[in-house]
């Protein structure tokens, strides 16, 4: 049985280029980067050259990407290091309530700390408003927080705009790109991003390595206490062979992002016109015009999401309920829970199938198929 994986937006993976530079680094340049010598000499070149790499890819220059273990650490040293560096300018924040829990967790840390914390609301598209964040900024604000696309449903958030607001204001603006950084094309000053969260295990890249943006002249607090590595922002000796790898799989990706970008939109259209033509009874969920292009969730009516993925397991497919990081959880989706309301049937009928590397049109055909036999099986 040939098996299918469309949970692309769960993890992805490793580009054999990317395997082949990591392993390279694990045997020729195995020297601590904080070292003298030239052992590790060796290693901070090749530390140096990544971020060279992946600041080109933002726009940014080098010396603002601190390399972090991947989204989340990224994540929490942006919200806890603003708010620990300027609590004395004010204690209220925003964010959205579509965020991933390392940005919703870490808020719900900060107000048990006594900081106030405004969630904005999104419409049945998954996008706020803009009169409303203008509406919650306020002169003790100090961190706006609004991710760049959707993890569960793919909504783009208008980035843009967001970002000249806020900077009219007292407050940073941060973006946790994860699942946007490698998708849609990306730069920091263009939008006025003063933080930046990325995830190296999203692109092809390895596991355990990501990177925060941060703009030069905004000042955050650390999170981690050690050594001074990262210019003094994140202790710990940098993960060498994995920072390598991170910077390769980026390369590979702004390279034919366009392309692919189009591969990835033709995997999602021929999905739908096969259940389409199939008779399948579905909606999208999200956006339509403001969406990512390898992430595709879909409501079925009359069904069960433990049922769908079940059976699509069994048929050798991988398609997932919504964000990774919730898997086994009974609790429904906050985030089509914030976009329909608490009991939508969408909540527990809709399956998230996400595209990338080594899918094929054939694949998406067949998987479109099989999906459309279950459903006329469970809903008989």
């Amino acid at each position: 049985m040939e098996r299918i994986y469309l949970d692309h937006a769960a993890t992805t993976p490793v580009h054999q280029d990317v395997v082949r530079e990591v392993m390279s680094v694990m045997e020729q340049t195995y020297g601590n980067p904080s070292s003298i010598h030239a052992f590790g000499r060796e290693a901070r070149k090749t530390v140096n050259d990544a971020r060279k790499v992946l600041a080109r890819t933002i726009g940014a220059k080098e010396n603002e990407i601190i390399f972090t273990s991947g989204g989340t650490e990224a994540d929490n040293q942006a919200i806890i290091g603003v708010a620990m560096e300027r609590a004395s300018e004010g204690k209220h924040m925003i964010t959205t309530v579509i965020e991933h829990h390392a940005v919703l967790h870490t808020f719900e840390h900060l107000e048990k700390l006594g900081f106030e914390v405004t969630y904005l609301p999104v419409d049945e598209q998954g996008r706020i408003s803009i009169d409303e964040l203008k509406q919650a900024l306020r002169e003790d604000t100090i961190l706006v927080s609004v991710m760049f696309g959707n993890n569960e449903v793919g909504t783009i958030q208008d980035i843009g705009t967001i970002g000249a607001l806020v900077r009219e204001s007292n407050a940073y603006f941060h973006s946790d790109a994860v699942q946007a950084y490698g998708v849609v094309p990306i730069s920091v000053n263009d939008l006025h991003i003063d933080l930046l969260s990325v995830s190296s295990h999203k692109i092809n890249g390895p596991k355990g390595i990501g990177f925060l943006y941060c703009r030069e002249g905004v000042a955050i607090s650390s999170v981690l206490y050690g050594g001074e590595q990262e210019r003094k922002r994140r202790a710990g000796t940098e993960n060498v062979p994995a920072i390598a790898g991170f910077a390769k799989a980026a390369e590979i990706i702004q390279n034919g992002m366009e392309q692919k970008n189009s591969q990835l939109l033709l995997f999602k259209q021929t999905m739908c016109d096969i259940l389409a033509e199939r008779g399948i009874a579905f909606e999208v969920n999200g956006s339509s015009d403001h969406c990512l292009p390898h992430v595709c969730n879909l409501s079925f009516p009359g069904t069960h999401v433990e049922a769908l993925l079940a059976n699509l397991d069994l048929a050798g497919i991988a398609a997932s309920s919504g964000s990774a990081c919730t898997a086994g959880s009974i609790n429904p989706s906050h985030v089509l829970v914030a976009m329909y309301g608490k009991d939508s049937e969408k909540i527990s009928n809709s399956i998230r199938f996400s595209f990338g590397m080594n899918n094929t049109l054939q694949q998406i055909e067949k998987a479109a198929h099989t999906t459309a036999d279950i459903i006329n099986r469970l809903t008989k």
